[in-house]
């Protein structure tokens, strides 16, 4: 890796040059020189008769998930890792932009790096980096998430050595064979976070009569799910819903291997998406990952024990990277950082 001259470090220290993971579920900023500086929720809250009013965004915008009025709608303009609405998207953006630079609007326009899912489509990229540039990008460069995650974990993509990254963020999960600052194989499925929470509320819904937020569902879903039932414990917690029968609220007693069962098909979506990628794997690269094994980002690798069935699935050594919730973004600042030694790394 290329070290920082003195020049360098000092132009950083004036530079507004942006590193942005723009997540289904949480947008994460890194300024250039400063490390990262935002890190909120991808929700947006505006005025029923006029979008344009945008009322509330970030943590504040998911206080209100579920529980506004007629008059005030609150939604995620991001859905399975891509811009599901483009004004609401570019509105989020400008505003979490003039957070970073503390509300000033006469700024000399930032350079923006923007981590996108590996299956956008081409469509979908111009739509990312058009609403960059109304956010004000000079220029805008794209970097597919696993490869950012790649170097955020400090995977050494530029050796002639096979590196594997799993990354389970809130709409997509992607795995990525990498090798001299190229993907050899890289496979991406709509399923991570936001569908283990669907999946939990549809089993409580189904079992318990019992209709639960997706909000919810997360909190469960933190707090005791799992992967796989490493002990008899009797985990449980307490869950708060609306009866589908009486139409009353009711509270249960959700246990831990119910909420593993209902996370059963979404885990085993994620092993089949990695197996696909062991199979695609050229030989020599194989041997490689013997050694060096498969490394996992995003927040969904948190869940706990999916490690463990991972290696127990593949036989392969199986790791959760150093703060697994920032690997993309981290990745996409070091990209900044040394534009020209990663260009490679780009999408062209």
């Amino acid at each position: 890796m290329k070290l920082f001259s003195p020049a360098k470090r000092l132009f950083s220290i004036f530079s507004n040059d942006l590193a942005i993971d723009l997540g289904t579920a949480n947008t994460v900023v890194y300024v250039r020189g400063k490390g990262i500086v935002l890190n909120e929720p991808s929700v947006v809250a505006v005025r029923a008769s006029n979008q344009d009013e945008v009322l509330a965004v970030g943590i504040a915008a998911k206080e209100m998930l579920g529980k506004t009025p007629e008059s005030i709608v609150t939604c995620r303009p991001l859905r399975d890792g891509v811009i599901a609405n483009f004004e609401l998207t570019g509105s989020m953006l400008r505003y979490f932009i003039r957070r970073v630079h503390d509300n000033r609007r006469t700024l000399v326009s930032p350079r923006m790096i923007i981590g996108v899912p590996s299956g956008i489509t081409q469509v979908e990229r111009r739509a990312v980096e058009e609403v960059a540039k109304q956010a004000g990008a000079r220029e805008v460069h794209i970097i597919t998430e696993p490869m950012a995650a790649a170097v955020g974990a400090g995977l050494p993509i530029h050796e002639a050595a096979g590196s594997m990254i799993v990354d389970i963020g809130g709409g997509t999960t992607e795995v990525a064979l990498i090798t001299l600052k190229g993907v050899v194989f890289c496979r991406s499925v709509r399923v991570g976070g936001d569908e283990m929470d669907r999946a939990i509320v549809q089993y409580v819904k189904r079992k318990y009569n019992l209709l639960i937020g997706e909000r919810t569902a997360e909190r469960v879903k933190m707090e005791i799910g799992s992967a796989m039932l490493v002990d008899t414990t009797k985990e449980y917690v307490e869950v708060k819903g609306r009866d589908l029968v009486t139409g009353v609220p009711k509270t249960i007693c959700l246990t831990a291997p119910e909420v593993n069962e209902s996370l059963l098909e979404t885990v085993a979506s994620i092993i089949d998406v990695i197996r696909v990628a062991l199979e695609n794997t050229p030989p020599e690269l194989s041997s490689d990952l013997v050694d060096t094994g498969i490394v996992m980002a995003g927040g969904g690798s948190l869940l706990k024990g999916l490690d463990k069935l991972i290696s127990k699935e593949t036989g392969l050594p199986v790791r959760i990277a150093d703060d697994p919730l920032f690997c993309v973004v981290n990745g996409a600042g070091k990209v900044l950082e040394e534009l020209e030694f990663f260009r490679e790394a780009l999408m062209k």
